[in-house]
């Protein structure tokens, strides 16, 4: 099987047929792919959206979650997000890593392809976490430098999503928008805009979203998530939100997500739930309350700067 990829990525793009249809994606409302829904989604045939991946539960050889994928890619398009590559990372990028995730960009051949603006690795350790990094010129060069090598690799652009976060550092010599900005610039990247996060990003330090989203190049943004989250309690007792993804779309998240696709049009969105996993009608639900979204003639503008993120 390696060998074949191997075949497959050393020869040009108009070498070989498509293997699966190139199906449209802008527009669309989507969710993750999960296989206990699997018998519910082929039961119920075709329909409108997407099913977003995480690129590291497919690097396997082969097997039923193989089949599964290859099935729902043959009737759907699919998203195909990474989640360990580490771009944030002081160290160079895993090459057995990257060299699998191009083999399922080959073999798949995703309508969109993301990561995450974080690191999740420490020399031979590897955590179960998307942690955070300081907006400083050092990072920015790094970042860009591990966005480029994956963009060559694959041989396409990436879409790289803002973190959910719970500390910053004094080192930081930028925002978190002025420095996502730098990348998509420098890489040509594009951005997923994970609306979820930034509601609770701005709860937990104290800011403004609609400031935030009033800052990010949305221009560049190429796929939008929801997510839920959980409300905690920190070590003061204020208010913590997690980015749990194990319930539906908050209020909150679902009227800044009203705003972005006011601002941008209807940009391909992903349902994330990824804990506590509900029936497939729940998640689908949430997926058409999106849809609803996209597909109607949204006129509201940003509100002024100064609101809350509440």
């Amino acid at each position: 099987m390696q060998q074949t990829y191997s075949v497959v990525i050393s020869s040009p793009p108009e070498a070989h047929p498509l293997r699966f249809p190139p199906y449209p994606i802008a527009g669309l409302a989507g969710t993750s792919f999960k296989h206990e829904h699997f018998a519910a989604i082929t039961e119920e045939g075709p329909h409108r959206g997407f099913f977003e991946v995480h690129a590291e539960n497919y690097m396997g050889a082969g097997g039923p979650p193989l089949r599964m994928l290859e099935q729902i890619r043959r009737d759907n398009p699919v998203s195909l997000h990474g989640v360990c590559m580490s771009i944030g990372g002081p160290q160079p990028l895993d090459k057995a890593h990257l060299d699998r995730f191009k083999s399922l960009v080959d073999r798949y051949e995703p309508a969109l392809v993301s990561e995450h603006l974080a690191w999740s690795t420490h020399q031979t350790t590897f955590l179960n976490d998307l942690l955070p990094l300081p907006y400083t010129p050092e990072s920015l060069a790094r970042v860009c430098e591990h966005i480029e090598q994956v963009q060559e690799t694959i041989g396409r652009p990436i879409l790289l999503e803002n973190p959910s976060t719970y500390v910053t550092f004094r080192q930081s010599t930028m925002s978190e928008t002025d420095f996502i900005h730098s990348i998509a610039r420098r890489t040509g990247c594009g951005l997923l805009l994970d609306v979820n996060n930034v509601f609770v990003s701005a709860t937990n330090h104290g800011y403004s979203a609609l400031d935030y989203l009033s800052d990010f190049p949305l221009a560049a943004v190429g796929e939008i998530h929801l997510a839920g989250h959980a409300e905690q309690a920190d070590d003061e007792g204020d208010l913590l939100l997690i980015d749990s993804h194990d319930g539906p779309v908050a209020d909150a998240v679902w009227k800044l997500y009203e705003i972005v696709v006011a601002r941008c049009g209807p940009i391909p969105t992903l349902v994330e739930w990824d804990n506590d996993i509900p029936d497939w009608p729940v998640l689908r639900a949430e997926a058409l309350a999106a849809q609803a979204i996209l597909d109607r003639d949204v006129s509201i503008a940003l509100p002024d700067r100064s609101h809350a993120a509440a």
